[in-house]
């Protein structure tokens, strides 16, 4: 009979393929069983969306017949890296991603919706902040216009759609009231949406950045320091004036950003299928070469992304076999990679 340091023996030299270290010196395998020749065990990832699961368990099956002659049954659980010590804001929430834009009409809420989405899919716990005061567009993408309730604690209860945890300013106005609104009065309103919202325990808050570099991005810099951005840009050379005003905010605000997603690359035909490369092509992966900063994909622009997102349910749940929702998710799957990159390379390994 082998035992569970047999096992961890065999399994030394056999990496997750993001982070590049051991899987038994990171303490992701765990409930080792050994019975009539087999091995069941669980390698405990760090994050939900990892889209490498089938590459880990073929060599952790690899490496136990081949060493120890042992067939191996692999499941996957997993407990969500975090990059820093949570707010105190947030004590529940692992991760805070912003999604940025230097200027409006990328698509950016259409990018932050879709990718809490995704996210949520994998098993992940997640909540979407709408910070966008004067133009939130929540309500409209979720087709959400109820006020929210709140707890006997004065604790807003955010809204929860399609596995997702919602807050917008739009929740709070009526149809067509306009936000008046200086600094003071909006760093207050961001504060109440942060730790006065029953967010709970969340794996990742994505929060949806007004466009620009405002008083908005910088409350909420303050507020969460340890937060992620994530810049959104279009295919056009004129974009990387915007990336740069972008990049330049967090970097004065000490924000890291993780990387640049290219939307309306390219807009694809429904009837046909043909892509063409209507607002050029090429700026967002530029962008992040210039800046040294991970770029993670490209964005088509389809009839149904926009006819979705109007009608409340945005395009990875109302077509899943788009061109932009498979696009979107797969940005959403590099992101979380990256999350969990950066952790670790944060914190010491455990064993």
């Amino acid at each position: 009979m082998h035992s569970e340091a047999d096992i961890k023996a065999a399994l030394r030299g056999v990496q997750d393929p993001d982070l590049k270290q051991d899987l038994v010196d990171l303490g992701m395998i765990r409930d080792i069983s050994v019975a009539d020749g087999a091995v069941t065990l669980t390698v405990q990832l760090t994050t939900p969306a990892c889209p490498l699961k089938d590459k880990i368990a073929g060599d952790v099956k690899a490496a136990l017949q081949e060493r120890l002659g042992l067939a191996a049954t692999v499941s996957f659980g997993a407990d969500t890296a975090r990059v820093q010590t949570a707010s105190d804001l947030i004590p529940g929430v692992r991760n805070v991603v912003f999604v940025a834009s230097g200027k409006g009409g990328v698509g950016k809420s259409t990018v932050a919706a879709n990718l809490a989405l995704a996210l949520a899919d994998t098993g992940a716990a997640v909540g979407l902040l709408d910070a966008d005061i004067y133009g939130p567009s929540v309500p409209t993408m979720f087709d959400l216009h109820q006020h929210p309730r709140a707890t006997d604690d004065k604790q807003i209860i955010p809204h929860e759609k399609l596995g997702l945890k919602l807050m917008s300013m739009g929740f709070l106005l009526e149809e067509g009231q306009p936000v008046i609104w200086r600094g003071p009065m909006l760093d207050s309103a961001l504060r109440q949406f942060l730790g006065q919202v029953a967010w709970g325990e969340l794996d990742y808050l994505v929060v949806d950045l007004p466009p620009g570099t405002g008083d908005v991005q910088m409350s909420l810099s303050r507020m969460v320091p340890q937060a992620l951005a994530l810049i959104v840009t279009t295919p056009q050379d004129v974009a990387l004036a915007d990336v740069q005003r972008a990049m330049g905010m967090f970097g004065t605000v000490g924000i890291q950003v993780l990387g640049v997603v290219e939307n309306m690359a390219g807009f694809v035909c429904t009837a046909c299928g043909h892509r063409s490369e209507i607002f050029g092509s090429g700026a967002g992966k530029r962008a992040a070469r210039k800046y040294d900063v991970h770029f993670f994909g490209e964005i088509p622009l389809t009839e149904k992304v926009v006819t979705s997102g109007d009608k409340g349910l945005p395009i990875v749940k109302a077509s899943a076999d788009d061109p932009a929702a498979i696009a979107l998710k797969d940005v959403s799957y590099r992101v979380a990679q990256q999350i969990a990159i950066r952790a670790s390379a944060a914190q010491p390994a455990t064993t």
